[in-house]
């Protein structure tokens, strides 16, 4: 079987049909929808939210956790909800939890107002789970997850650069494909 990864920052786009699926099945159906069912396990977390980043491999019924979450019991759900599924062999959990650190709260709570505060981006935080998902590290912000435009991307950036405290900005957030 060939080897998919998925990133849950994009389920709400998945949700709403924004984007297609990006899994890598080699033009055959996924096996008994694997892919679909982690998916939706992760996402069903209770505390998972807009500060967490959980990503996902699948090869042979292995599931590899990885991403950064705000609190360990993300992680340990994150891989009891998995080990669950049929189908899956085996869940090898790489799940960094974040530090507890206030600078590092202070820091998530200034970019949500800054970049969810602007009328641009506002409805990217709409839902259960946000599009735009905010991992701050030690004073290092990344940007995950998936916006409608360049423009939106570009504007998340520039908000996020502008918090104080901040350190660094990485903007990995992808551009969803229309069709």
């Amino acid at each position: 079987m060939k080897r998919t990864i998925q990133s849950i920052a994009l389920a709400a786009a998945l949700a709403i049909g924004a984007i297609p699926v990006l899994a890598d099945t080699g033009g055959a159906p996924p096996p008994s929808d694997l892919s679909n069912q982690v998916r939706h396990q992760l996402v069903m977390i209770p505390y998972y939210n807009v500060f967490d980043d959980l990503n996902y491999s699948i090869n042979n019924g292995v599931v590899t956790l990885s991403g950064a979450v705000t609190q360990p019991i993300v992680k340990q759900d994150a891989q009891s909800a998995v080990k669950r599924i049929p189908g899956v062999t085996a869940v090898v959990n790489n799940i960094k939890v974040l530090p507890l650190l206030t600078s590092d709260y202070q820091i998530r709570r200034a970019e949500y107002r800054a970049i969810f505060g602007y009328s641009n981006l506002y409805r990217y935080a709409m839902g259960a789970i946000p599009s735009i998902h905010i991992i701050v590290d030690n004073g290092d912000v990344t940007l995950v997850g998936v916006v409608n435009s360049q423009a939106d991307k570009n504007v998340a950036y520039i908000r996020a650069s502008s918090v104080p405290g901040v350190f660094s900005v990485t903007n990995n957030l992808r551009v969803a494909e229309h069709s």
